[in-house]
């Protein structure tokens, strides 16, 4: 395909999943998006206990990397309007240099390696174009490794933290049983609860809470009863928190194979959602809203709607 002049390709290289996002950036900062697809490729597979990047996880990465690189090629995106950002299982691992290097073979760029107050900008960033809401928002990413809350006004962000609880992290320190004992989840509630007294956010003084992440977008379709992850139902979708709450407790108690049954559930997010549901509903806990508003414009959006056209990507 011919190149495109006004395309942008981003992708996003979490600790449970490799998002990629090719699309165009409007005037409002919104995108308008041709390709959205995603790979759960675990590549913090035990790094919180190892503090490396295991071989198989990154081999699993690199193999979906091949697939997403054939996308960028098809839609004719040049190399300098591609942006490559990875995040917690990256910023932890002592041997990331082996996952730079992976990258940059196959897409000719280097990935940058965001902090954790960059991840949170971005989130609020990519969950805040083209919308309207009242203030302040609290914008909530809840990942495999970390967790971003952002409090802010309109489009700046006021308040952030990246905390080190995610759906991957927290199951392999705690939800070893399947399902869950009720001790492995007031372990890791009790975990959460002790990040969350740490946060410098206010979560309480938000009057608009909105959710991302593939997390909060399967336990929006658990909530609303979807029988697909259908991004047209949920995105922008405002569900009641205790509607919310009741389908993390529903989704902590089941087994893996009973999520891997239900229509919307990913098999590769089933084993470890308890633990993103048990975060998602600590966080509501203490929200002070009756209902939450979910996007699907999220990190990957924020990526892409930031960084300006002619110095997207490293060269190396």
């Amino acid at each position: 395909m011919a190149e495109q002049a006004d395309t942008v390709a981003a992708i996003d290289c979490g600790t449970n999943s490799i998002k990629i996002l090719i699309g165009s950036v409007l005037p409002d900062g919104s995108i308008d998006v041709r390709v959205r697809e995603s790979r759960v490729v675990r590549l913090g597979q035990g790094v919180d206990t190892t503090g490396e990047l295991h071989p198989d996880a990154l081999a699993r990465t690199f193999a979906a990397l091949d697939e997403l690189a054939g996308l960028v090629r098809e839609h004719g995106v040049p190399t300098e309007r591609v942006t490559f950002c990875a995040t917690s299982a990256t910023r932890d691992a002592r041997n990331s240099d082996v996952f730079t290097t992976g990258v940059r073979e196959r897409l000719g760029v280097s990935p940058r390696v965001l902090s954790g107050a960059e991840e949170a900008a971005l989130v609020y960033a990519g969950s805040m174009a083209g919308r309207s809401v009242e203030g302040p928002v609290l914008a909530v990413d809840i990942g495999g490794g970390s967790t971003e809350l952002v409090l802010g006004e309109g489009t700046e962000p006021r308040e952030s933290t990246s905390m080190d609880v995610g759906s991957v992290r927290l199951h392999e320190r705690h939800l070893h049983a399947d399902p869950p004992t009720s001790d492995q989840v007031a372990a890791c509630v009790a975990d959460v609860e002790h990040h969350l007294d740490a946060a410098p956010v206010e979560i309480g003084a938000a009057r608009t809470v909105i959710g991302t992440s593939g997390t909060v977008k399967t336990i929006a379709c658990a909530a609303m009863g979807l029988t697909s992850y259908d991004r047209e139902a949920f995105d922008g979708a405002v569900l009641p928190v205790e509607d919310v709450r009741r389908a993390c407790d529903r989704l902590v108690a089941l087994s893996v194979a009973e999520r891997r049954a239900l229509p919307y559930m990913h098999p590769g997010r089933a084993d470890v959602i308890g633990a993103g549901a048990l975060i998602w509903s600590r966080i509501l806990a203490r929200a002070t809203v009756a209902d939450v508003l979910v996007s699907e414009a999220d990190l990957l959006h924020g990526i892409a709607a930031t960084v300006p056209v002619g110095t997207r990507g490293d060269r190396p």
